[in-house]
C-alpha cells in the first residue's frame, strides 16, 4: 500500500519541476543562438527560457501523456500504481534535459489481459501525440533563413550551406537518423523548400520533440521482457511463446546494437583489448538468458563471431552502440522472458488485432540508426 500524503504529492511535483526547468533550460539552447546557456549569464535571458518552452512543453506532454496512460489503466483495473516520477537531467552543451519518467505498479497484475492494457495505453497514448506534433511541426517549419539564426556563420554560404560548412567543420557532427513514420512526413506533409538538414533538426523544436517522442515509443515497444512491447507480445501469444520468441528478439536485436563495433576495420593493436572488452559484455549480458554458463559463453562468443564476419562482408554495416544499453538492461535488470500471471485467459479478438496494431507502430518508429556521428 503506497501512504499518498502530502510530502508523497510534494516530492512527485518538485520533480516534475525540475524536470520541466531541466528540459525548458536544454530547449534555450537547441533554439537559441550558440552560446545560449544558463552557465554563461551574458548569454541567457528570460526571453530564451520563455523560447526553451517550445521544446519542453511538446516533449513533456508527449511523455506525461504516455505514462498516465499506464497510470488510469491500472486504475481502472484497482491495481496499485504511483503517480509518474520525472527525472530531471541538465548538462549545459547538448542534453535532452531529462532521463524520462516511469511509474511504479505496486499491486499484482492478475491476467494476460491486465498486463497487455496497461502495456499498450502508455505508448498508444503518447505515440497519438506524438503524431499530433510532427503534423504540427512539419506544417509550421519556420522559412529555410531561420538557422542563421541559429547559426549565424551559416549565412555567407546562403542557403547552399550544407555543401559548405559540413565537411569543413571541425570534429565530429550529430545527425538525426530517420525513421518509416518521420520518412512520410518530410516526403508528404512538409513544404519540402522548408525541411532542414537533418543535423539541424534539433534546433527545430517540435520536430525534434517529435522525433525523441518516436525514439522513445520504439524503444517502449521493442517486444522484449517487461517493457510495453513485451507486455503486449505476451498478451497475444502467451507465456510459453513469448520465451522462445523474445529470445530470438533479443539476439537478433544485440546483433543490429553491436554490428561494426569490433569489425576487421578495428586497428590491430586495439583488436584483442575490444574484442575481450565486448565479449565480456556479452557473456555478462546474456546471463538474463538463463542459459547455464557454458551455452552463455557460446551464446557470447557466437553473436561476437556473427558480428564480426559480417563485417568481412559489408565493411560499412554498422549499428547503433547505444542501444548496447537496452541489451545491457534487459538481459540483467528488466529481463529478456515475462513473468506468468495467475490467470492465462486469451486475449479477445479485437486486443490482439489492436496488439499487432501496436507492433505495427513499432515498426513505423524504430530507427535503425537514430543518431548518427557525422
Amino acid at each position: 500500500m503506497i501512504e499518498k500524503n502530502a510530502a508523497y504529492y510534494t516530492k512527485k511535483l518538485v520533480l516534475f519541476i525540475l524536470t520541466f526547468i531541466c528540459t525548458t533550460l536544454a530547449g534555450s539552447e537547441l533554439v537559441g543562438l550558440s552560446g545560449t546557456t544558463i552557465f554563461v549569464p551574458e548569454t541567457y535571458s528570460w526571453g530564451a527560457f520563455l523560447a526553451g518552452m517550445s521544446y519542453s512543453i511538446p516533449f513533456l506532454f508527449i511523455l506525461t501523456v504516455h505514462e498516465f496512460g499506464h497510470y488510469f489503466t491500472a486504475k481502472y483495473y484497482n491495481i496499485e500504481v504511483t503517480l509518474p516520477n520525472y527525472i530531471p537531467g541538465y548538462l549545459p552543451g547538448f542534453s535532452l534535459g531529462t532521463f524520462g519518467a516511469l511509474i511504479r505498479i505496486v499491486g499484482p497484475i492478475r491476467s494476460r489481459k491486465q498486463y497487455f492494457d496497461i502495456g499498450i495505453a502508455g505508448p498508444l497514448a503518447g505515440f497519438i501525440v506524438a503524431i499530433g506534433v510532427l503534423f504540427y511541426g512539419f506544417t509550421h517549419l519556420p522559412e529555410p533563413e531561420y538557422i542563421f539564426q541559429i547559426h549565424p556563420e551559416y549565412a555567407e554560404y546562403g542557403l547552399d550551406y550544407a555543401n559548405h560548412v559540413y565537411e569543413n567543420m571541425e570534429g565530429p557532427s550529430l545527425s538525426m537518423g530517420n525513421n518509416l513514420l518521420f520518412s512520410f512526413f518530410e516526403n508528404y506533409v512538409a513544404d519540402p523548400a522548408k525541411l532542414p538538414n537533418h543535423r539541424e533538426i534539433m534546433h527545430y523544436p517540435y520536430l525534434f520533440a517529435g522525433f525523441l517522442a518516436l525514439f522513445f515509443t520504439a524503444l517502449n515497444l521493442i517486444p522484449i521482457g517487461q517493457l510495453d512491447g513485451g507486455h503486449i507480445l505476451y498478451g497475444i501469444i502467451g507465456v510459453k511463446k513469448h520465451r522462445k520468441v523474445a529470445t530470438v528478439l533479443y539476439l537478433i536485436f544485440t546483433f543490429f546494437a553491436g554490428l561494426g563495433l569490433v569489425s576487421v576495420t578495428t586497428p590491430l593493436d586495439d583488436l584483442l583489448l575490444y574484442s575481450v572488452g565486448y565479449l565480456a559484455f556479452l557473456f555478462f549480458s546474456f546471463k538474463g538468458l538463463g542459459l547455464n554458463k557454458m551455452n552463455t559463453a557460446l551464446a557470447a562468443v557466437g553473436m561476437y563471431t556473427a558480428q564480426f564476419l559480417t563485417s568481412m562482408v559489408f565493411y560499412e554495416a554498422t549499428g547503433f552502440p547505444g542501444y548496447l544499453l537496452f541489451v545491457l538492461l534487459l538481459g540483467r535488470f528488466i529481463g529478456v522472458r515475462h513473468p506468468v500471471t495467475m490467470d492465462e485467459t486469451p486475449l479477445s479478438q479485437g486486443r490482439k488485432i489492436l496488439g499487432w496494431v501496436a507492433l505495427v507502430i513499432f515498426i513505423l518508429c524504430f530507427s535503425m540508426n537514430p543518431f548518427i556521428e557525422a
